[in-house]
């Protein structure tokens, strides 16, 4: 598609330094880092080699070394560089120590190849590249696409930004709900779960891990202990089975469990997570509503427009440097608390659900540096909002 993100021109730039680092691109599936790192190709017009792991059986690390010799084969001595693109590297297993060591050897011996690496898994990624690649990679991340983003590519309303949630592969059914949400559960959901939790992880209990997904999903921006989720649930296990399957749904870029802001407080242990679905679409998919009754249903559509604010925030607001949580003490409650050194910001989402009371007044009270933020009814537009990156609110 024509259409280009952002970080195309951030991995162009990074190519191009004078002593570039290995880069990496990481995000979730279906959301265009294959397409960005195609573009990246187009844009420098270098000699380059591509290869995808993602095979129902993982290739071995011999795998990165033959396109390696082979991205060399294709440089010339004092010519450009060439890259080596390789898609779904997670899945090779200790790819890591691999490209560390062939990397390093390219820098000694005054080599071309310049490795682009593709992970749509953060746990696998992310670990890999602290582990073995310290100091020597540059980390890109290719979040889930935005409102502006989708009514720039694809003409949705923030209506429709809401309820479809922006994955680009599934625009094309939106004009026929059942097949886009046969698309979206059967295409991403279940890849994700197959490729990027399952087949990557050990879980002793599938089937649960699967249940917490779907109960996230009709739960969403609601605050869960993990009891009730135990009550709800088959094959429950335990509090620390569930914690744990959690984080796994949140390294694959589905679901994270927020935690409580408790800034010069102890953190309560086991505390209820609030849950927070990373793009919309994996609500309404699984959901009953149609776009239409969706909207009609002011208590469900709250929902969808509080996690809407909630995923965009962890979109965009990654990273070491921001915090994501939220607020509650008795019957105060704040949406969202987010944290960035020693400021901190408390987010209110109005969006029209009667019966609720902000704990605005009573978190400034217990923080008095914490600012507000108040999104939709009185307070900003929540076109205004979404229309602009989630660090300009934060500065």
């Amino acid at each position: 598609m024509a259409f280009e993100r952002a970080v195309v021109a951030e991995l162009v730039a990074g190519c191009r330094r004078r002593d570039p680092l290995v880069q990496v691109l990481v995000g979730p599936r279906q959301v265009g880092k294959t397409t960005a790192a195609q573009q990246l190709v187009a844009r420098l017009g270098w000699p380059h080699v591509w290869a995808a792991a993602d095979a129902p059986l993982p290739p071995g690390p011999e795998w990165i070394e033959s396109h390696w010799s082979l991205a060399r084969q294709r440089s010339a001595p004092g010519g450009r560089r060439v890259l080596l693109v390789l898609d779904e590297v997670q899945k090779v297993s200790g790819w890591s120590e691999v490209v560390k060591r062939l990397w390093d050897e390219e820098r000694r011996t005054g080599g071309m190849v310049l490795p682009v690496l593709l992970g749509s898994s953060a746990l696998l990624v992310q670990r890999g590249v602290a582990e073995s690649l310290a100091g020597r990679f540059f980390l890109h991340r290719c979040p889930h696409w935005s409102w502006p983003e989708c009514a720039a590519a694809f003409g949705w309303s923030l209506p429709d930004w809401i309820y479809f949630g922006g994955y680009p592969g599934a625009a094309q059914f939106t004009g026929e709900e059942p097949a886009w949400q046969r698309y979206v559960v059967d295409s991403l959901i279940e890849t994700v779960l197959a490729r990027d939790v399952l087949q990557l992880q050990v879980i002793t209990k599938p089937v649960l891990l699967r249940h917490l997904f779907a109960l996230a999903a009709a739960y969403p921006a609601q605050i869960l202990s993990y009891n009730k989720m135990l009550g709800q649930l088959h094959d429950a296990g335990n509090t620390t089975t569930l914690a744990g399957y959690l984080r796994l749904l949140e390294m694959a870029y589905l679901v994270s469990g927020l935690e409580v802001f408790s800034r010069g407080q102890p953190r309560k242990r086991g505390s209820s997570p609030k849950l927070i679905l990373w793009n919309n679409a994996l609500i309404s998919a699984q959901g009953l509503r149609s776009r239409a009754a969706a909207v009609a249903d002011g208590a469900w559509w709250g929902r969808l427009v509080e996690n809407a604010v909630g995923a965009n925030l962890l979109n965009g607001l990654s990273g070491p440097a921001w915090s994501v949580t939220y607020w509650r003490e008795g019957d105060q409650e704040v949406d969202f608390v987010v944290a960035h050194g020693s400021a901190v910001w408390a987010v209110e989402v109005k969006s029209g659900r009667p019966g609720r009371l902000s704990g605005l007044a009573a978190f400034r009270a217990r923080y008095p540096k914490a600012k507000a933020l108040v999104l939709g009814g009185e307070g900003v537009p929540l076109e205004e909002f979404f229309q602009r990156p989630p660090p300009d609110w934060f500065r």
